[in-house]
């Protein structure tokens, strides 16, 4: 598995990731996100998730962008903004290796936390990320939960 930029030769497979039709109104299509991309570029990190040549997702991470600069405008933050598996290729490990991803580009960039939000509902993505070692923060996202890793908790005890 690996990451790679989205550049011409390979955003319509990008466009082409469709998650499964219950999962629609939990993330935001790959189009939208590749404008946010382009409007939001000093923040934004998208790619493509390829297993092989094969594109199996698409992730976009924001970096060090302000969180809410009216509250508190030292609060600058880093994690994963969108997760988009294909439907036929969910349940692979897929979304665990795009989350690791992003994550280490955090570390790399000198991070210690990762935040991530999601849609509080049956069918969401809630258990996913709480099993990845993500806590609710008790802050909210318009209508989602917030929720954090520390990325230097030691999580090799943790269940696969």
């Amino acid at each position: 598995m690996r990451l790679e930029e989205i550049n011409p030769e390979n955003y319509e497979a990008a466009l082409a990731v469709k998650v499964r039709p219950d999962q629609e109104d939990l993330v935001e299509p790959v189009v939208k996100s590749l404008a946010e991309a382009y409007v939001y570029a000093e923040y934004a990190w998208p790619r493509l998730i390829l297993d092989g040549d094969r594109v199996v997702g698409f992730l976009m991470a924001f970096l060090d962008i302000p969180w809410d600069p009216a509250r508190d405008p030292e609060d600058v933050r880093s994690g994963l903004w969108r997760l988009n598996i294909a439907a036929e290729a969910q349940g692979c490990g897929y979304g665990r290796f795009a989350v690791e991803a992003v994550c280490n580009e955090v570390r790399a960039r000198g991070g210690s936390r990762a935040y991530v939000t999601w849609e509080p509902r049956a069918g969401g993505p809630e258990d996913f990320y709480l099993k990845l070692g993500f806590r609710p923060t008790g802050e909210r996202s318009g209508e989602q939960t917030v929720g954090v890793l520390d990325l230097h908790e030691d999580r090799s005890a943790r269940a696969q």
